[in-house]
């Protein structure tokens, strides 16, 4: 399969989507003024919905959390709050940002996930953005070696960073997470407190803290309490739970 891409400037993957941020990308995000929110998915041992031929790549962005009776894989991811248009949109559609946009600005539209692959109609990008410009997948390989070594490094910055997210949730009071496949909780801090967080945990390593489940329904519920983990019984502040299953 070979895959043409070229940007035509329409702005749409820069509207209405949280862009996830490296550690560095989300302190700097911080200090010019933006939100960050904080998503959260997590796992058990038994992988509860989880496909085994994603375990691998879930648990390598995963910190071990434990849960109840038992241990749980949890995911942070940190992304730029964009309700409507980025802040670094101006009125022609070209980033203000462009020469330090983060990480997955500079990898659109490739995905960072290696068990998605890329799927133009699952993007917003016009059909004309796909029938011109030079080849990005020839064959079912990524032509570009840069972009393929930006992927990379995301990935890495994914492991890397897991840790002292998980030490600054802690710090913030997040430790509810959402079952993988099930859905996300979501939390936009304080960016003060954020930005003081990040900067303890990266300073003050710390083990990591219980986590508890907020899941979509009693089935699931019965599921997690029964492989020993623990069910989320109130609500945090500034929290919501982005449900994936269908009611």
């Amino acid at each position: 399969m070979n895959t043409h891409f070229c940007c035509v400037g329409c702005g749409k993957c820069c509207t209405d989507h949280h862009v996830p941020l490296t550690l560095d990308e989300a302190r700097m995000w911080a200090a010019d003024g933006g939100n960050v929110i904080v998503l959260v998915e997590g796992f058990l041992g038994n992988g509860l919905g989880l496909p085994l031929q994603q375990r691998e790549h879930a648990k390598r962005r995963s910190v071990v959390v434990p849960s109840g009776s038992t241990e749980a894989f949890v995911a942070i991811t940190f992304a730029a709050y964009n309700a409507g248009r980025c802040r670094n949109l101006d009125e022609d559609n070209r980033c203000r940002i462009y020469e330090r946009r983060p990480l997955v600005c500079r990898i659109y539209p490739m995905e960072i996930n290696p068990h998605i692959p890329l799927n133009p109609g699952a993007k917003d990008c016009p059909p004309e953005s796909w029938e011109q410009g030079p080849a990005l997948i020839i064959g079912g390989e990524l032509v570009d070696p840069q972009l393929a070594e930006l992927i990379r490094h995301s990935r890495q910055a994914d492991r890397d960073d897991v840790q002292i997210k998980e030490a600054a949730c802690a710090l913030l009071g997040i430790r509810t997470t959402a079952l993988k496949g099930d859905g996300f909780t979501a939390y936009l801090p304080d960016m003060a407190a954020f930005a003081q967080a990040v900067e303890q945990a990266t300073e003050e390593p710390s083990a990591a803290h219980e986590w508890v489940f907020h899941v979509s329904g009693l089935d699931i519920a019965e599921q997690v309490l029964n492989a020993g983990a623990q069910i989320a019984t109130e609500v945090p502040a500034n929290y919501a739970f982005i449900p994936l299953r269908a009611a």
